[in-house]
């Protein structure tokens, strides 16, 4: 019995002699060039963007008191800053655990087709505009938690975030954190649930094979390899919640200069966005460059925050696949 051997196409290019490289095709050239172009384009616009901050923002840094304020530019942003990193963390810390919680429903516990829908409802809330949750958190949720914000005061009030006196309103930190993390909520549990599905489906057998629970396998190879993934979404989320305007300048009331913990007061430290947006349309001359001053302030913690997430998630991942 003869057997037929299956030769290599014709036009398959033989593999190059020891110690010399492949010859690029055209088509890689291009591909590549198009790439680091598109790369160059975001560094310069990343680069002109805080050129065009310092040069504006710089009146700013200089101006004196008499033309910022009694506090002087440190004293005014201070208190922007303060409330800008706090309300962000606040939702964050809201966001996460939900967002794990939901990602892992879809990925692993869900039947497909009440999986696939819940994936839809979570990627159509990230395309609602960031206004109507601001107006959806002044008149439903704001008065809807009122009462338990007056709870909170009377049983917790001993400890400093809850100390009050509640606002009537309902538009305190709380509830601007609150609507913070439902609009971060989509996008962390978008990253969470693509990595949660990317899990070798050998560690996941191995796990169930060894004896172990659905949540222990779970536990044991799905969360330390999604780790990066969790942080990643994290910090995009926490990214959002930096930047975001809109929402937190119609639920917030503000009183400038105010740095405190009170979750449930009336008088809250407003963010460099909202202050931005509240003060550039009657802003003139060095206000406008004050207020561009503070606009570089949340670009540099914007890049700190995204650059350490970066170095954590790296290290994640080395530690998840170690």
């Amino acid at each position: 019995m003869t057997t037929e051997t299956r030769s290599a196409p014709e036009s398959a290019a033989p593999p190059p002699p020891p110690g010399q490289k492949a010859p690029v095709r055209p088509g890689d050239r291009i591909f590549s060039g198009a790439a680091l172009a598109a790369a160059l384009t975001i560094l310069v616009t990343l680069a002109g963007v805080a050129l065009f901050l310092f040069v504006r923002g710089y009146p700013g840094f200089t101006a004196d008191e008499e033309e910022v304020g009694a506090a002087g530019f440190v004293g005014l942003v201070v208190p922007l800053l303060f409330g800008t990193i706090w309300v962000s963390a606040l939702a964050l810390l809201i966001a996460a655990p939900v967002a794990i919680g939901i990602a892992l429903y879809i990925s692993h516990y869900a039947p497909r087709r009440v999986a696939r829908t819940f994936g839809y409802v979570v990627d159509l809330l990230a395309a609602v505009p960031s206004v109507i949750f601001g107006f959806w958190g002044i008149t439903v949720l704001a008065p809807y938690l009122v009462p338990g914000y007056q709870w909170l005061e009377a049983n917790l009030g001993f400890i400093p975030l809850f100390t009050g006196p509640t606002a009537n309103s309902g538009r305190v930190m709380l509830t601007a954190a609150l609507v913070l993390a439902v609009m971060i909520l989509p996008i962390m549990t978008s990253v969470c649930r693509e990595v949660f599905l990317q899990t070798p489906r050998l560690h996941e057998e191995a796990a169930l094979a060894l004896g172990a629970t659905r949540w222990e396998m779970i536990r044991m190879a799905v969360l330390p390899y999604g780790r990066s993934g969790i942080i990643s979404g994290a910090m995009l989320g926490l990214g959002r919640a930096l930047g975001e305007t809109l929402a937190v300048t119609i639920i917030l009331s503000v009183v400038p200069g105010t740095i405190t913990f009170n979750l449930l007061s009336s008088q809250n430290p407003s963010t460099i966005p909202a202050n931005i947006a509240l003060n550039f349309p009657e802003a003139t001359g060095v206000g406008v460059a004050v207020l561009v001053a503070t606009g570089l302030v949340l670009f540099v913690l914007t890049f700190l925050v995204n650059y350490l997430a970066r170095l954590v998630a790296a290290r994640g991942f080395s530690g998840a696949a170690g």
